[in-house]
């Protein structure tokens, strides 16, 4: 899957920090190494479906990233970010 940019929501950023204490810049890391993405759930429009991406930031800290790709700019609007569970790691 190709990203080439990410779209960052004010509020999505502080509730990763708040929630699940996160920065953008560690989402980004797992974003641009080579996480493996699985298709989540079809988007309410066309060429908008969510996936996850789970991969490791620099620090070696475990990462699964949910967001929606949208195909037409191969852009990905971050939805949330959190510590896998052991399932997930295993998928």
């Amino acid at each position: 899957m190709r990203i080439e940019g990410i779209i960052w929501l004010d509020s999505i950023v502080e509730k990763i920090e708040r929630r699940h204490r996160l920065t953008a810049s560690e989402v980004e890391e797992v974003l641009s190494g080579k996480p493996r993405f699985r298709d989540v759930e079809k988007g309410a429009r066309k060429g908008e479906n969510v996936y996850s991406a789970i991969g490791r930031t620099h620090a070696g800290r475990s990462l699964i990233v949910f967001f929606v790709h949208k195909a037409r700019t191969h852009d990905a609007l971050i939805i949330s970010a959190r510590a896998p569970s052991r399932r997930e790691r295993k998928l």
